[in-house]
């Protein structure tokens, strides 16, 4: 038996556990730093199979590493669990219904992250327990990617410096291994201390809070025409002051996100962006103060790595969907507009945009990209490059055009599309894993490059010195 097929019966003899679990998770559906119950299904299972936990690393309530084996070399594999507000969502439909009024729900499939991740590790230590390998593999339980970038806390404190390599993956529309960049980013909350006052009798008496906010808001959408051409920015606004008209807004916030090609271009925009926030502030008369929300650096791609992945998911494959899977991709697939399914196949080589643009589930691989673009979103994966040689896999888990963040992902994240993205993503990461520790020459190179890439550069965190993890608890 070859190591791939070996590796994929190791996870198969546990794949109800596995589905369990991850469903376990959906149902939870916690939201940043609140995934208490989350975190410590994953811990239980690390126990139960032999790892050694310790929870609440980097300060962070919700973050742990599960660790097996001695010495080097050292396989991080990193694992999430973190929902998103607001996308509550009957499982296994094809039409939007909440579960829960206002809900959370696993719109970016990190029930399924977490699992397939653990499922890896599991399978790497059952592979060291049976050949004998020497080395550590260690389960990293990252929180709050989507909203906090938990990853870099944990790069702050050092929890990468004795690893060798880094693995990840994401649910998908397709299965590939990511060879790109992406965007470093800075989330911060603007809060605005103004006056009330009647609206209508003294006017005059009032500084109103969310004219600072709309007064910003105006004067960051004209510096968009002055920002790096890849540069981002996003904003929410989180408290209005109210809702009544007759009484002027003593307080109001507004979230804001922004993103760069590079970290230093982040720093830079940000500091744009407190000046016009200074400057709203200054206009109405009100105070404006800024809360750290979130940083993640850019990522730095590993070619050598990456190219190791890519032959661990040939070697794998991609699962076989039956005829209920098809049927099911296909009712998601009507729900999508021309212009998801556009950008579903805009990422993709030509050969195999062509074979799969008329199918509700992408069944193929997709070859690994040869250049290195940008990717326009942010992942805090991106702060562990900086320290270590990281490799990310994609896999098919949803029908084909689905969007990230949406209604669409939760209603699949229990069905049994997802299910077997994520252990087709285990067993490509577990493979991954047991090619590298098995010759040391894969880490040599991949470090090689990954020092030839920084060309000398430090790691740059993000976080305001002194700032600590929020404690929900």
């Amino acid at each position: 038996m070859n190591r791939a097929s070996e590796l994929s019966a190791i996870i198969e003899q546990k794949r109800e556990a596995y589905i369990s679990l991850s469903n376990a998770l959906w149902e939870k559906a916690e939201t940043a730093f609140q995934e208490h119950q989350s975190a410590e299904l994953i811990c239980r299972v690390l126990e139960e199979e032999g790892f050694s936990v310790e929870r609440g690393v980097a300060g962070l309530q919700t973050g742990f590493t599960g660790s097996y084996g001695n010495g080097h070399p050292v396989v991080a594999i990193l694992g999430e669990f973190d929902a998103l507000p607001g996308l509550s969502q009957l499982p296994g439909l094809a039409r939007p219904e909440e579960a829960e009024s206002g809900g959370n729900g696993h719109g970016c499939g990190h029930n399924l992250l977490g699992t397939g991740s653990l499922a890896a590790a599991v399978a790497v230590k059952e592979y060291m327990e049976r050949t004998g390998l020497q080395g550590t593999v260690r389960y990293y339980g990252c929180p709050a990617e989507e909203s906090g970038s938990g990853k870099a806390y944990m790069v702050r404190d050092g929890l990468f410096q004795d690893v060798d390599i880094a693995l990840s993956w994401h649910p998908y529309i397709a299965s590939v291994v990511q060879n790109l960049s992406s965007l470093a980013n800075y989330a911060v909350k603007f809060k605005f201390y103004g006056k009330s006052a009647h609206a209508a009798a003294a006017p005059h008496l009032g500084r109103s809070a969310l004219d600072a906010v709309e007064l910003m808001n105006v004067g960051v959408n004209y510096l968009r025409e002055h920002m790096p051409q890849d540069a981002r920015v996003h904003y929410a606004v989180t408290n209005t002051g109210g809702s009544s008209a007759n009484v002027v807004q003593a307080y109001a916030e507004v979230s804001y996100l922004i993103r760069s090609p590079r970290q230093q271009q982040v720093v830079e925009l940000y500091s744009r962006v407190h000046d016009v926030a200074a400057g709203a502030a200054l206009m109405t008369g009100t105070r404006m103060e800024t809360e750290f929300e979130g940083a993640a650096a850019n990522l730095i791609p590993n070619r050598r790595l990456a190219e190791v992945m890519d032959t661990s998911l040939s070697a794998i494959g991609v699962p076989v969907y039956d005829d209920a899977d098809w049927q099911y991709a296909e009712e998601i697939r009507a729900t999508l507009s021309q212009e998801d399914l556009l950008a579903a196949l805009y990422g993709m080589d030509m050969q195999t945009a062509l074979k799969v643009r008329s199918k509700a589930i992408a069944d193929v691989i997709v070859p690994l990209n040869p250049a290195e673009p940008v990717m326009p979103g942010s992942t805090d994966v991106a702060d562990v490059s900086w320290i270590v040689p990281t490799a990310q896999c994609m896999t098919t888990c949803w029908a084909l055009g689905t969007a990230l963040h949406s209604w669409q992902v939760v209603a699949q994240g229990t069905m049994p599309i997802a299910h077997k993205g994520m252990l087709q993503a285990a067993k490509v990461i577990a493979g991954t894993a047991i090619a590298a520790m098995e010759d040391p020459q894969i880490i040599a190179a991949a470090k090689a490059e990954h020092a030839e890439r920084l060309q000398g550069q430090s790691y740059m965190s993000l976080i305001p010195d002194g700032w600590l993890p929020p404690q929900t608890s």
